[in-house]
């Protein structure tokens, strides 16, 4: 699972983390930053620079993992490589790049260079599933963007006997996956929150905010279920990013303690899953467990 900074991992795949852990799959992470570049909703630690948010991300992210149980956690190319890029918005609302955003940053990043990283993770690995964002970063951010770029390219040269041997044997992942949200679940989140007089996005839903699939796009749906606990403590571990008496984090934690909430996964690449009346509830559905 490739994710751009720490608390993405506990914000969009926590469930997925956490279950497949305690089933005793193998799970790796890869981070791509130290998130230098988030922005800090404690007042205490609004003086931080860059490099000591990044520094205090580090804690952040340790405990969200111990919390989850995951052991297996790879910095790309190893911690501080890339920086976080950072974002803005124009004046319609779309995410761009941090206007001085630094050379380190990972949207500047040499693409193959940054790609081979995740090559040699993907072929000493060996995973049967691989996810990351779809091509907009799922709302633009370009860390996003580059994390989506990367995984994509890493994948297709992996598994090509002639590229890089010095980075291991080769590998063919067998399934391809785009974390997304989950539409009928925001749908239903969105109006019980307007009921409790939180109103994030108003009557319009036009291009300037995030795009929201079609639920026949979702290809399968992990639930919260009997991780939903976990999953809240992984979030809030993040404390320089996540105040849960925010009007978002309010509505986000409404959306995850729905009936059947979990988090969403489009099919981008490889073996679809097998044709259920139901939306498939296991990533590995339908993949051969002995290769």
């Amino acid at each position: 699972m490739v994710h751009a900074h720490p608390d993405d991992e506990s914000s969009q795949s926590s469930a997925t983390l956490s279950r497949y852990v305690a089933e005793g799959a193998g799970v790796t992470l890869v981070t791509c930053t130290l998130g230098e570049r988030g922005e800090i909703l404690v007042p205490d630690w609004e003086h931080f620079s860059p490099t000591e948010l990044g520094e205090h991300r580090l804690q952040e992210l340790a405990t969200a993992l111990g919390i989850m149980g995951v052991t297996d956690h790879v910095w790309l190319g190893g911690p501080g490589t890339y920086q976080d890029t950072g974002m803005t918005t124009d004046e319609r609302g779309r995410v761009l790049p941090a206007p001085d955003a630094p050379d380190s940053s990972f949207w500047k990043a040499d693409l193959l260079a940054a790609t081979n990283h995740l090559v040699e993770v993907i072929r000493s690995r060996r995973p049967q599933v691989l996810s990351s964002y779809d091509p907009n970063g799922n709302y633009g951010h370009p860390d996003h963007i580059q994390a989506h770029r990367i995984t994509m390219y890493a994948a297709q040269l992996a598994a090509i006997h002639s590229h890089r041997p010095d980075l291991g044997e080769p590998w063919q992942v067998s399934r391809i996956l785009w974390n997304t949200i989950n539409p009928a679940m925001w749908e239903e989140a969105g109006r019980l929150a307007k009921e409790r007089g939180i109103d994030l996005f108003g009557e319009s839903d036009d291009e300037a905010g995030p795009r929201r699939p079609g639920i026949s796009e979702v290809a399968a749906v992990i639930p919260y279920g009997d991780y939903l606990q976990q999953c809240t403590d992984a979030l809030l571990a993040h404390r320089s990013q996540v105040n849960p008496d925010q009007d978002f984090w309010q509505f986000f934690s409404i959306m995850r303690g729905l009936p059947s909430a979990g988090e969403a996964y489009i099919l981008a690449a490889g073996q679809p899953f097998p044709h259920t009346d139901a939306l498939p509830d296991d990533l590995f559905a339908g993949l051969d467990l002995s290769v």
